[in-house]
């Protein structure tokens, strides 16, 4: 038998995030566990070379926090507190990928959960991408979701909630 504690879905507020964010809420659903909803932020003062950066970085960054705050706040629905036991985070690194796999260490994540673009050759190559490094160096498995494709989890599915069924 599979038993999923904790869950841990990686954000960047995308479609293909918000379909993994679906997933992720049926799965914290029917395994009664905990759905770690995560973002990062880039880290400004790691990520910038700041003698070319005239600003204060303090407070752009703290802006930046402020707006992905805000977006990540957003995305759990008064339903969601409701009935799951969610978490969210908000995470600031220069590298993603390692920032979600460390925080999915630190809480023992049984799934991680990603959303992905499906880019392919040279853009996957330059831009790299987020999912394929979680994918790689997971220490638990990895449900990776694409928008469009064929999908076991529909977004509007009846939904056990609490023993009973809801419409």
């Amino acid at each position: 038998m599979i038993a999923i504690k904790e869950i841990v879905v990686a954000t960047d507020f995308g479609e293909p995030a918000s379909v993994a964010l679906t997933y992720g809420r049926n799965f914290a659903r029917a395994f009664s566990a905990g759905l770690h909803v995560v973002h990062v932020v880039n880290d400004l003062a790691t990520s910038a070379p700041v003698s070319e950066i005239p600003m204060d970085l303090t407070k752009v960054q703290s802006q930046l926090d402020a707006e992905a705050k805000t977006s990540l706040d957003a995305l759990i629905t008064d339903d969601d507190l409701r009935t799951l036991k969610v978490k969210k985070t908000l995470l600031t690194s220069a590298t993603p990928a390692r920032a979600i796999l460390d925080y999915a260490a630190k809480v023992h994540a049984d799934v991680i959960i990603v959303g992905t673009h499906g880019r392919g050759g040279l853009a996957e190559f330059f831009l790299g991408s987020v999912a394929q490094k979680i994918v790689r160096s997971a220490p638990c498995p990895v449900l990776t979701v694409r928008t469009h494709e064929r999908e076991f989890v529909a977004p509007d599915a009846l939904t056990v909630v609490a023993g009973t069924k809801a419409e």
